[in-house]
């Protein structure tokens, strides 16, 4: 495990929790964190115990008119904010979250703090960016730390906000991951699609094209029988013409062959 990163909620010192040598488990030495800090020398802390590594059940909250104690305070800071642990040269290091209250001045720099880290870590300011939700996240358990030392019961109840916010998150990321690869799955079906629409389109091109061109010798056919028949018909109406001038010719001719038999019968 690599030591945690940066982070707006204000934590303790870390404790190296020792679980090899059990020469040391009883001896109050100061220890070095990870960044060289001195941690305070607590039998404690030093002694090998397991501490938590995630949220447990809250312990009950007593009525208000008896004082809350600093152990419960504590306690219900380790619910809501669990230690964080990490490894380093084999050695295993906790860090519990803070209890000591905060002052308007540390307000001021955890806003401080938020926009410079915003600014570090290049977070967008409009759409959807997870290191402004990140960072916000951070700033509102620092928030929750805040409160829950000075209320236990108003910081439990924003500790119910934050799981509300973050399920609800959870559950519209859901839904958009589902929307997503159902989107992902319409659109390969909508290119396997496309690409049978495609040869089923180039058939039909071809068949257009194929008839359009029968339409076309159709069309030079009709044009042909057209013409043809228009000039065998010119040449049987001329035909018929002289015919018919030939049969008044002869028609005239035997009229008056007939006129010429008959004139001297009447004399």
């Amino acid at each position: 495990m690599i030591p945690p990163s940066q982070s707006l909620v204000r934590y303790e010192n870390p404790v190296l929790i020792s679980r090899t040598d059990t020469n040391i488990n009883n001896k109050q030495v100061p220890l070095k964190g990870p960044g060289g800090a001195v941690a305070p020398a607590a039998a404690p802390n030093i002694v090998d115990k397991k501490l938590p590594g995630g949220p447990k059940k809250l312990p009950p909250v007593d009525d208000k008119s008896r004082a809350k104690t600093p152990t419960q305070t504590e306690d219900i800071l380790n619910s809501i904010l669990p230690p964080r642990e990490w490894e380093e040269s084999g050695q295993l290091w906790v860090q519990k979250v803070s209890s000591t209250p905060a002052t308007r001045l540390d307000v001021i720099n955890l806003q401080e703090q938020l926009d410079h880290m915003l600014q570090k870590r290049q977070a967008r300011e409009t759409g959807i960016c997870p290191v402004r939700r990140e960072l916000y996240s951070q700033c509102f358990d620092e928030l929750i730390r805040q409160v829950t030392i000075s209320c236990q019961e108003r910081g439990l109840l924003l500790l119910r906000v934050r799981d509300e916010i973050r399920m609800s998150i959870a559950a519209y990321q859901t839904l958009y991951e589902s929307s997503v690869a159902f989107g992902m799955r319409k659109a390969l079906q909508a290119e396997q699609g496309k690409a049978d629409m495609e040869n089923t389109i180039k058939e039909l091109e071809e068949e257009k094209r194929q008839l359009e061109q029968n339409v076309l010798e159709l069309k030079a056919k009709c044009e042909s029988i057209e013409k043809r028949e228009s000039e065998r018909r010119a040449m049987e109406e001329r035909k018929h013409a002289e015919e018919i001038a030939f049969l008044k010719k002869t028609n005239v001719q035997l009229k008056t062959q007939l006129e010429g038999i008959l004139s001297p019968q009447k004399k």
